[in-house]
């Protein structure tokens, strides 16, 4: 990946060629997330907390994303947090041990839902997408150092360890460090 642009008001984002990030982009994803909540949480008691969820405020609420993983995404929102992360359908199938060609399927059936293991994936990298991109101030950066490898990462790129949990985890974890100023 080559080409990079920065996210900026109304201006789009490129992360390569083949992926730009646009306000419409963030907009759709939050009205799909609203929506997502809204359905699956009408009975419940505290719906009208969920009336101003969005995106960036998903993360906080572990109730909702313990209720999430276990209803599963549809793909729809699947493929719109997919759009503002910087990663590309091939990561996403490595990190979701899905095939292409079984994401391909998935997108023609409007009432498929990932399975609770595999939405726990796209919220994890979605999760460590927002973190870091607020952590560098941008996708260019962001992505760039998902791609270096770190020794405090036993030597690793970030990318690598984004196939696991305890990787996630990891990853976040750094990122916390790089956030409060801990390089050591």
């Amino acid at each position: 990946m080559d080409n990079f642009l920065i996210f900026m008001d109304k201006c789009p984002v490129m992360i390569s060629d083949q992926h730009i990030i646009s306000v419409k982009d963030l907009e759709d994803l939050d009205k799909s997330i609203k929506v997502y909540v809204s359905r699956f949480d009408k009975l419940s008691k505290d719906s009208t907390k969920f009336e101003k969820i969005s995106y960036s405020n998903f993360f906080d609420n572990k109730i909702l994303i313990s209720k999430s993983i276990r209803r599963g995404f549809p793909f729809d929102l699947f493929n719109k947090i997919r759009k503002v992360t910087p990663f590309s359908e091939d990561d996403w199938s490595e990190y979701l041990n899905l095939s292409k060609k079984t994401l391909q399927r998935h997108q023609k059936d409007s009432n498929f839902l990932f399975k609770p293991i595999h939405t726990e994936k796209i919220i994890e990298i979605a999760e460590v997408t927002k973190f870091g991109t607020e952590v560098f101030d941008s996708v260019e950066k962001f992505y760039l150092w998902l791609q270096t490898p770190s020794i405090a990462l036993g030597s690793l790129k970030p990318f690598e360890l984004l196939k696991d949990s305890y990787g996630k985890e990891l990853v976040m974890s750094e990122l916390n460090r790089i956030d409060q100023g801990i390089f050591a």
